[in-house]
C-alpha cells in the first residue's frame, strides 16, 4: 500500500489530468493483456496476492481485508476479454471466527500443490495457513523478526517452492543499502539464510516460482504524484542463495496501476507468462488491473 502520506498528491495529480503512461524502455517482456475488473460491492479491490493454476485459467486473489476471490480468466486471442467469480469468502483466524478488525491486512499468497493455502500478513505480522479457504486457520511459528518489523511494511511477498519450502521477504529492509532479508519456512520453522539485493527505490510487494523453477520477485516505486513504477527480477535459488539475476521487466511511470499479486505459469504454446493484479486500496482514483506480460517464447527459456 503506498504511504498514507502520498494520497493527496495523488489526488492533485489526477486532478492536473495525471502524467499519462509513459512506455517501458524495450526488452524481452512483452506487454500481452490488460484489463481493468469491476465488480460491485464495498468488499471488492485491495487485492494483494494471486495464484494461477498451472494453465492459467482459473484464478485465487485475496484482499487486504482478508476477503478471498476465485474464478476463472475468460481470453480470446491470448487476451483477457472478462472474470467470472465464485462467491467471495472470509478468512477466519485460528479460532475459525473471521479476524478481528487489526488482524486482516493479508498481503501474500502461496498455494500448495495440495490446495493449502498460505496467507502472509503485514498488520500482526504473521503467515496463516488454510487446509480450507473457508475453514480455520493454522498459525505458523514466527520467526523472532518478525515482531520487530515495521507496520504497513512487513511480510508483503510469500512465495513456495517446488519442494513445499514457503519464502517470504518484508517490504523494506530498514535502509537503502541494505538488502532484503528472506525467510524459509520448511516443516513449519523459520529460519533466514538468504537475502536479496535491494536496488534503488523498488520496494517488493509480491513472489512466485515459475515453472521452470526461478523465483521471480514483482518490486513497485511510487514516484510521488506521477504514478507507479514496476519491476521483475527473477533468480536461481540453490544451496547458497539467491544468483542469476536477471531483469524480466520494468516498466514507465504510470504505466499500470499498483501492481502487487503475481502468478507465473505457461501458455498453450509453453512460453512463460507473468500474470500480476494491482492492489486499489479501496480508492476510486485508482484502479483495478489484470496485466500479462509474455516473457519470451520457449526456446529464450531452455
Amino acid at each position: 500500500m503506498p504511504p498514507r502520506s502520498l494520497v493527496a498528491l495523488i489526488l492533485l495529480w489526477l486532478a492536473l489530468g495525471g502524467a499519462g503512461p509513459v512506455e517501458p524502455p524495450p526488452g524481452q517482456a512483452e506487454l500481452l493483456s490488460t484489463y481493468t475488473w469491476h465488480k460491485e460491492g464495498e468488499d471488492f479491490g485491495g487485492f494483494s496476492g494471486l495464484e494461477l493454476n498451472s494453465d492459467g485459467q482459473r484464478f485465487t486473489v485475496i484482499t487486504d481485508r482478508a476477503r478471498l476471490f476465485t474464478g476463472r480468466i475468460i481470453r480470446e486471442d491470448g487476451k483477457i476479454t472478462g472474470i467470472e467469480t465464485d462467491p467471495a469468502l472470509t478468512l477466519s483466524g485460528p479460532d475459525g471466527q473471521p479476524l478481528g478488525r487489526y488482524e486482516t491486512d493479508s498481503e501474500g499468497l502461496a498455494i500448495a500443490p495440495d490446495g493449502t493455502l498460505h496467507i502472509s500478513f503485514e498488520g500482526v505480522h504473521r503467515v496463516l495457513s488454510y487446509a480450507s479457504a473457508d475453514g480455520p486457520a493454522k498459525a505458523l511459528p514466527r520467526h523472532d523478526d518478525f515482531v520487530r518489523m515495521q507496520l504497513n511494511s512487513s511480510l508483503e511477498a510469500l512465495a513456495i517452492g517446488p519442494d513445499g519450502t514457503l519464502y517470504t521477504l518484508p517490504e523494506r529492509s530498514g535502509r537503502m543499502t541494505k538488502p532484503f532479508p528472506v525467510y524459509r519456512s520448511k516443516g513449519g520453522t523459520w529460519d533466514q539464510p538468504f537475502t536479496i539485493p535491494r536496488e534503488g527505490e523498488y520496494l517488493p510487494v509480491g513472489a512466485d516460482f515459475g515453472p521452470d523453477g526461478r523465483f521471480y520477485l514483482l518490486e513497485r516505486y511510487l514516484t510521488g504524484i506521477f504514478g507507479f513504477r514496476s519491476r521483475l527480477r527473477s533468480f536461481a535459488l540453490g544451496p547458497d542463495g539467491f544468483a542469476d539475476e536477471r531483469l524480466e521487466l520494468e516498466t514507465g511511470t504510470g504505466r499500470h496501476d499498483n501492481l502487487e499479486g503475481l502468478s507465473i505459469w505457461r501458455d498453450e504454446s509453453g512460453a512463460l507468462r507473468a500474470t500480476m493484479i494491482s492492489d486499489d486500496n479501496f480508492r476510486t482514483f485508482q484502479r483495478t488491473e489484470i496485466v500479462e506480460y509474455g516473457l519470451g517464447s520457449p526456446d529464450d527459456q531452455n
